[in-house]
């Protein structure tokens, strides 16, 4: 038996029937820069230019697919940017900058000049905004701070001008003379001759000779709107009243013919910063002048022992002037039985303090002597505080009035070198068997 040998893979295959396929041209490549055939037949279709890309038919059929798109840039707060960004960007009809509305505020204050501190504020406002917005209107800024400023020295002049027409009776002189208001313990002559009525102009002079006046006390009043002539003058009389006793410690050493003046501000001065009452010293008679001398006499020009005696003393004076304004007890038994209470509290304070110093041998009898009637004089007024009825008050009150009498109190007095002639007592207040208002006792 024999083997077929195993078929050859390169051997020959079954051909197919019919006719053999004609041979194909190798393809040639796409050369868009290669020339167009030669139409042979005549039947070659237009060519695009030379270069172009040939274009597929149109297919009304195509369904349309959108343009692909990318991702978004990320986003970078910080990063640089595409474009520079411009406070004031291109524009193709040159828009020009807005005008600065403080500028032309400030401008328009300036001219009219009605308030130039408005004007200069807003000029400054304007120069700056001008400067920082780009804004324009720098020259409006300029020229409202010079209008306004310029205003302003006008206004100052004026003031300036009123101020010096409202003053213009102070004089100044040399020496002790000066225009200003008098300080505490100054005296000053009135150019007009006279303490009364309105003045403002007043010249310092020496105390040594005569003067017009002699200020005690200078009185500062609080801020706001004036308070009115009335208000003014009762708050100078309360004041300058109470602060005499301060300066002039010694009543006894003031004379007779003296009398309390005060100048006030008005309304007028008000306005131009004047808020000082000053009291003064002057005589009784407006026209007449002092004599020459101070009544200054407190702890600059006394020593220790005659001002421990007049603190002391003052404690009973001020309870003696509180008496009330019904002049006969009749008409207010309580008002006064509330006065003799005060009186009989003074009395007491009164002897300590005096039991409480230390007096020089001269003069320390008198004192205890003067001591001794002091709590006598205590007792009867204390009684008078308790009074059921007008006349038992007219009898404690006789009783404590005599043991309180100024004369007991001249040793005391002598011995410290104070004044020894008590002041007269005031024939208008009570003294006597009238009781109530202001008693005169001065102790």
């Amino acid at each position: 038996m024999s083997i077929p040998p195993p078929p050859d893979p390169e051997g020959p295959q079954d051909q197919p029937s019919g006719p053999a396929p004609l041979p194909q041209a190798p393809a040639t490549p796409y050369n868009p820069y290669a020339p167009p055939p030669e139409d042979t037949h005549g039947t070659a279709q237009p060519q695009p230019p030379y270069g172009a890309q040939p274009q597929p038919p149109y297919n009304p059929y195509t369904p349309y697919t959108p343009y692909p798109q990318g991702p978004p840039p990320p986003y970078a707060p910080y990063g640089p940017q595409p474009y520079q960004t411009w406070s004031q960007g291109y524009s193709p009809y040159n828009n020009p900058a807005p005008l600065n509305g403080m500028s032309i505020a400030a401008l328009v204050l300036g001219i009219l000049c009605c308030i130039p501190g408005v004007g200069l504020v807003l000029g400054l406002i304007g120069l700056n905004q001008t400067k920082k917005r780009g804004e324009r209107g720098r020259g409006m800024a300029v020229a409202g701070i010079v209008l306004s400023s310029l205003g302003l020295v006008v206004w100052a002049l004026g003031v300036a001008g009123a101020a010096t027409g409202f003053f213009d009776d102070v004089e100044v002189s040399g020496g002790d003379s000066a225009s200003a208001s008098p300080g505490k313990g100054q005296c000053f002559d009135a150019p007009s001759g006279s303490l009364e009525g309105t003045a403002y102009d007043f010249d310092v002079v020496s105390c040594a000779g005569e003067h017009d006046g002699e200020v005690f006390a200078v009185v500062r009043l609080g801020g706001g709107s004036y308070p009115g002539d009335k208000k003014v003058t009762a708050t100078a009389d309360d004041k300058c009243y109470a602060l005499q006793d301060s300066y002039a410690m010694d009543g006894w050493a003031v004379p007779d013919d003296v009398d309390i003046y005060y100048v006030t501000p008005t309304a007028e001065s008000w306005s131009l910063g004047d808020r000082e009452i000053t009291c003064v010293f002057g005589n009784k008679d407006e026209e007449a002048s002092l004599p020459g001398g101070s009544l200054r006499n407190d702890a600059t020009t006394l020593d220790t022992d005659q001002v421990a005696y007049l603190k002391a003393a003052h404690v009973l004076n001020a309870a003696l002037d509180s008496a009330p304004d019904a002049q006969y007890v009749e008409d207010d038994l309580p008002g006064h039985k509330a006065w003799a209470g005060r009186v009989s509290t003074a009395l007491t304070q009164q002897a300590d303090l005096l039991e409480g110093h230390q007096w020089p041998s001269a003069s320390a009898k008198p004192v205890a002597d003067l001591v001794k009637d002091l709590r006598a004089a205590q007792k009867q007024w204390a009684k008078a505080a308790g009074a059921s009825d007008a006349d038992e008050f007219y009898g404690y009150y006789d009783k404590g009035a005599e043991l309180i009498d100024p004369h007991l109190s001249v040793t005391a007095r002598k011995a410290l070198g104070l004044a020894t002639t008590p002041p007269p007592y005031d024939e208008s207040g009570s003294g006597g068997d009238s009781g109530g208002g202001d008693t005169g006792l001065k102790v």
